[in-house]
């Protein structure tokens, strides 16, 4: 496609103009207002947090009920959080007091979603300036106004694209570049989709992919932006502008399920997926509005099952099936493994992991390339027999932690 070089200047100026504004956050504030964090990436800017938890582990300052069932996480913005959850045949888009665990407000987001492993939906919501948007289980991906749940607009996925919803859900958090939201709808001929934040109309679709239950990640390569998914049966990368494809490979992905959001750094991407596939790092060469994508090594190290490792300094920690790993970022050297508390999901802040499991164990690990070292663990009650599977937040000095509709936050905030 042959594009002039002024309106490849003007576009990149809006996209690049709308992140900025789409991600400004208060200052002073470390907001954890999308999936993963800031920026998406599992770490939290808080510090101050204690770095050794008592015997009992950290003081619990309020236990909620009313989340409902999901294996949704939240995002925190203005004294709330924000989640998904399933009552009766629906889902809810559900805001709560961050201090007291109250319900604030809740919408009824469509039907919802059963499978054999857990019904509920599975994404975070992403909080935009005074709006919050937010994908469904069944595919309902809707707009609502942050301060009421009042709905702005909403489409169905499925309905609209021709999607098919994949097996275990659709598990998507959305992923706002400037004026668009970029999902994987998984239709025939619109499995990358943009749809416009302000009213939810269709900028364009393209590609044939299934979807897969990962995250999409932005990357920044000189003037040009990229957004990356990883599908279900490929990572490529898109031109935000018009869905054009950048970039693809498909040796990290495996024929079950693709869950773990792509790592980006500078100009490399690592990627990992479980069911004994493993993990690739590659490097993204651009200029102006090319890429291409170079594998700079693959390992089995790394098998990143429904939980991204986390890149702190050059070393990645995460979850290789259900052994914790410490692996260099450049080279895929391993550093060390340990089987910690078990397969689960994690977070970073204030030079600590805070270590998730699917039995409802929660640690404080160091992230250290020099072994493993745990400063203090609880046991949560399990009330709901199933995998606890959503992921950690770290925000106003709390630590968040759900199973399925029982929400628990705990002070590990330095006095």
């Amino acid at each position: 496609m042959d594009v002039r070089s002024g309106a490849i200047a003007a576009a990149v100026s809006v996209v690049l103009s709308g992140l900025m504004s789409a991600q400004a956050q208060p200052a002073g504030v470390a907001e954890w207002f999308q999936w993963r964090g800031p920026d998406r990436d599992g770490i939290s800017q808080e510090t101050g947090l204690l770095q050794d938890w008592p015997k009992a582990g950290p003081p619990l300052v309020w236990r909620s009920t009313g989340a409902g069932s999901g294996y949704s996480s939240f995002s925190s913005s203005g004294g709330r959080l924000y989640t998904l959850g399933a009552r009766d045949n629906n889902e809810y888009v559900i805001a709560l007091d961050r201090a007291t665990g109250g319900k604030v407000w809740e919408y009824l987001n469509g039907r919802r979603y059963e499978n054999d492993r857990g019904d509920g939906p599975r994404s975070t919501p992403t909080v935009d300036g005074d709006r919050l948007y937010a994908l469904g289980g069944s595919g309902d991906l809707t707009c609502l106004e942050i301060a009421t749940g009042k709905r702005i607009w909403s489409i169905n996925l499925i309905q609209k694209f021709g999607g098919r919803n994949p097996y275990w859900g659709y598990s998507e958090s959305p992923l706002i570049v400037g004026d668009r939201i970029l999902v994987n709808a998984g239709g025939p001929r619109a499995s990358i989709v943009a749809i416009a934040k302000a009213d939810g109309a269709t900028l364009w679709q393209n590609h044939a992919d299934e979807a897969g239950y990962s995250s999409p990640m932005l990357m920044r390569t000189g003037s040009l932006n990229q957004v990356i998914f990883f599908t279900g049966s490929r990572t490529l990368a898109v031109d935000p502008r018009d869905g054009r494809l950048l970039w693809s490979h498909n040796k990290a992905a495996n024929g079950t399920a693709n869950i773990a959001t792509p790592i980006v750094r500078g100009t490399r991407v690592f990627l990992s997926s479980d069911y004994g596939t493993g993990a690739a790092l590659l490097d993204i060469r651009a200029a102006g509005a090319l890429a291409s994508a170079n594998e700079v090594y693959f390992t089995r190290e790394m098998r990143n099952h429904h939980a991204s490792s986390i890149l702190v300094d050059d070393h990645l920690y995460g979850f290789s099936s259900s052994i914790l790993t410490a692996l260099k970022f450049d080279t895929g050297v391993m550093a060390w493994r340990d089987r910690s508390v078990g397969k689960g999901s994690l977070a970073f802040a204030d030079r600590r992991l805070y270590l998730y499991s699917e039995n409802g164990v929660v640690a404080l690990a160091e992230a250290s390339p020099a072994g493993y070292r745990e400063h203090g663990r609880v046991t949560l009650a399990q009330q709901s027999g199933l995998s606890t599977w959503s992921h950690p937040i770290i925000t106003g000095g709390l630590l968040i932690i759900r199973d399925q509709g029982n929400v628990y936050a705990y002070d590990v905030k330095v006095k």
